[in-house]
């Protein structure tokens, strides 16, 4: 039982970079989708919903830093965190990606080891429980690293599944999710899965939420989706 598996998007032009950065993405336990150009990635972009980019700077077609500055522009893309690696090492340049948008520059050559430590930084803000981060909502916790839930200091039973749709929950609360965010979230992209299935897990999530008592916390949103709070 584990929260829903974060996405990264990995882009740069060479494909030796891509395969070191994959290896050791997916080595970290994430699940990771390639583009080997600007526009690759917008396109990526609009058909994935990754929780972090890794983008190079000089890239062919569309640079590093305009795929940044789109990715920023756009409302439903604006936090998400990137983490621009370029060899440019001047103060200028960093200053110059950071301004664009990055929220974190790493120059080459660098230490794979730091970059993973900085994925999983960028993601502690973005996704808590992903990255084994308590969360707390009211009077429930969830402990992402035991994999353990608490109401009002009792334990809750949960289901894997029902795990993960309340760790989503919890990471924004909130915030409204459609069922079709929650299927790509909760179940990933590569399953399929009805999306009357949310539903029935949904009922299950509040079954187990007001298994001792309580008022049940999902709040669902007519015509749009499901809500914690």
């Amino acid at each position: 039982m584990s929260p829903s598996q974060p996405t990264v998007l990995v882009v740069d032009d060479e494909p030796a970079q891509r395969d070191l950065l994959s290896y050791n993405l997916e080595s970290s336990g994430f699940r990771v989708i390639e583009a080997a150009d600007g526009e690759e990635a917008l396109m990526l972009l609009a058909e994935d919903s990754p929780d972090l980019v890794v983008l190079d700077w000089m890239l062919p077609s569309v640079s590093g830093i305009e795929v940044c500055r789109q990715i920023k522009s756009r409302a439903e893309t604006r936090n998400l965190p990137i983490i621009m690696i370029s060899a440019r090492a001047d103060e200028g340049d960093r200053v110059r990606g950071l301004e664009t948008g990055a929220d974190d520059y790493v120059t080459k050559p660098y230490s794979v080891a730091e970059l993973m430590a900085r994925v999983r930084s960028q993601l502690r803000r973005t996704r808590p429980a992903t990255v084994g981060e308590t969360l707390e909502f009211e009077d429930i916790i969830l402990d992402a690293e035991s994999y353990k839930v608490f109401r009002a200091e009792k334990p809750l039973k949960l289901g894997p599944t029902e795990f993960r749709l309340l760790s989503t929950f919890m990471e924004k609360p909130g915030r409204v999710w459609s069922r079709e965010q929650l299927l790509d979230r909760v179940w990933g992209r590569d399953i399929y899965v009805d999306t009357r299935t949310v539903d029935v897990h949904i009922g299950r999530l509040r079954k187990a939420l007001c298994q001792h008592g309580g008022e049940d916390p999902v709040r669902t949103v007519r015509g749009a989706g499901y809500a914690l709070g």
